[in-house]
């Protein structure tokens, strides 16, 4: 099993967490997250940014926002 240093785990992390990685690396990085309590705050804030960016609420626009949006595109196209 590799022994990850924490700069090997930074550079491996999405392979890991996308489940890419072979199961020796994948052993070695769970190693070195039960010795090292800042990689797993790293990865911790990983996950929490992937789950925040992965399904965004949809942005609402007002009527008159969208209209203005609308008219300047169109204004735009026609100059």
């Amino acid at each position: 099993m590799k022994r990850f240093t924490c700069g090997e785990l930074v550079e491996v992390i999405t392979a890991y967490l996308d489940d890419a990685l072979d199961q020796p690396s994948r052993a070695g990085v769970e190693l070195h997250l039960t010795c090292c309590e800042d990689c797993g705050h790293y990865v911790d804030q990983f996950r929490a940014t992937i789950r925040a960016l992965a399904d965004p609420p949809p942005e609402k626009l007002s009527d008159r926002t969208r209209e203005r949006l609308m008219s300047a595109f169109r204004n735009r196209r026609h100059a």
